[in-house]
């Protein structure tokens, strides 16, 4: 992968968002060629009347397979070639289906071997039937054995989350020792191999204020999230925690972390996207594909008028092709491995420096008692 450029795939997303605004802004400096060969999964047309209508002045060239994509051009592949209804801002059943076309044309391609890493514009799940996200999507594309875990991204953040999309009265009861040792020995793979950190630290948060208060207000870091901790460890897992997350955060403590496992939806994003402000993007872990894409949505209120930030769609296409390469990297010396001549000794200074301070200190009088 060293030796040649990797092959981009784009997929189009909402064609009433900004998708295709940010993708086309994100290929304006022509050195984006440089690093690698682009192929968008769309429709000409649709692409057309978004850079007429935004006075974008990218250049692209249309390709009917991807083996025609070419080095040193922005490929546009022609998914369909139909007329599609424009209506910037408005969430529409056509818009959706012309989504979910490119995506699943990406898909097939990749299979075939086609191209390396994939990159998706937002799109509405509300206009797609039973689209639930890219990552549950691509899981089930790729069958039922291949799960995957969406990590948001930004240089000084990730953040991994036990549920997603649940109602608030569901998620204690979805709660699991389970399910949080098993997404975070997928989060922990996914650092030491897409990221190439190689001692990563995991903080887990709490479910509930204050980490349950010695149980006052919840039992679940003392019966779940805690003993889900000490299998992590006991595995070899650098895990801490539980942690409050309003303290966690509020003290910035994620700098001192590799990685965030948060609990639920709002807890993790709602700091992620106060923190990543438009930098931040996703990353569809525990996959085959390497897929990447911006953590913004289709952003219906900017969709027209031209002023869309492609920073997060840059990042998005920087970060595929970086883990394209740390996959290699990291694979490859674990097809010959050399044989272990000693037993590595595990230094446990840190998890003492890590400790959650859940536990209220003795007070000078009950040391005294």
């Amino acid at each position: 992968m060293e030796d040649k450029k990797i092959r981009v795939a784009i997929t189009q997303g909402d064609t009433n968002g900004i998708g295709l605004e940010v993708i086309m802004k994100a290929f304006e400096d022509p050195t984006m060629l440089e690093l690698c060969t682009p192929i968008i999964y769309g429709s000409p047309k649709v692409a057309a009347y978004h850079c007429k209508a935004l006075n974008l002045q990218t250049q692209f060239s249309i390709i009917a397979q991807a083996t025609e994509a070419r080095e040193g051009r922005l490929n546009l592949l022609t998914v369909f070639d139909n007329e599609v209804k424009i209506d910037f801002g408005l969430p529409t059943e056509e818009a959706g289906q012309a989504a979910k076309l490119a995506l699943d044309r990406a898909i097939d391609d990749y299979q075939a071997g086609l191209f390396d890493v994939l990159v998706t514009a937002p799109v509405n799940k509300n206009s797609i039937p039973g689209f639930v996200n890219h990552t549950h999507y691509l899981e089930k594309a790729f069958g039922t054995q291949q799960q995957g875990l969406s990590i948001l991204m930004a240089e000084e953040l990730r953040v991994a989350l036990v549920t997603n999309n649940l109602a608030i009265k569901d998620i204690a009861e979805s709660i699991t020792k389970q399910k949080i040792v098993e997404k975070a020995k997928l989060f922990h793979q996914s650092l030491l191999r897409d990221l190439r950190i190689a001692n990563p630290r995991i903080a887990v948060l709490a479910l509930n204020p204050h980490a349950g208060d010695d149980g006052q207000l919840g039992e679940e870091e003392h019966d779940i999230i805690a003993p889900a901790i000490a299998e992590l460890e006991e595995q070899g897992i650098q895990a801490f925690g539980p942690y409050a997350a309003d303290d966690f955060f509020g003290a910035q403590d994620y700098y001192r972390f590799d990685g965030v496992l948060a609990m639920y939806h709002d807890q993790g994003l709602t700091p992620f996207k106060t923190i990543a402000a438009e930098e931040g993007i996703r990353f569809s872990a525990g996959l085959p594909l390497v897929h990447t894409a911006p953590a913004h949505g289709t952003c219906y209120e900017l969709a027209g008028k031209g002023t869309a930030d492609p920073h997060a769609m840059l990042q998005a296409i920087f970060a595929a092709i970086d883990i394209a390469r740390h996959r290699v990297e990291y694979d490859e010396p674990l097809q010959n491995p050399l044989p272990k001549l000693y037993h590595e000794k595990r230094d446990d200074s840190e998890k003492v420096r890590f400790r959650s301070q859940n536990k209220k200190e003795p007070t000078a009088e009950k040391e005294q008692e």
